[in-house]
């Protein structure tokens, strides 16, 4: 299996679908959504740590509820372009 991905990484021409632009775009929203997930777990712990008052634990849920939303639409723009592409 690790030959064929050779080859085909090997001849630029022949990707069989693949599109490294949409792929970076993918991972770069799988690492929004990750890091949103991250800071929704972390946000008491972080603090209760630096001694912040509660208001900014809420500022943390909020930015990543804006992160998730952002991943969200930039994943419904990359489907769709997917899909009209072919």
């Amino acid at each position: 299996m690790s030959q064929k991905l050779a080859n085909n990484r090997s001849n630029p021409n022949d990707n069989n679908g693949f599109d490294p632009i949409r792929a970076r775009a993918g991972r770069n929203i799988a690492m929004v959504i990750v890091a949103a997930g991250l800071l929704t777990i972390l946000a008491p712990m972080i603090i209760s740590m630096t001694g912040l008052p509660a208001r900014y634990e809420f500022l943390f849920y909020l930015m990543s509820m804006a992160a998730f939303i952002w991943a969200l639409v930039v994943a419904v723009k990359l489907w769709q372009k997917a899909k009209q592409d072919g």
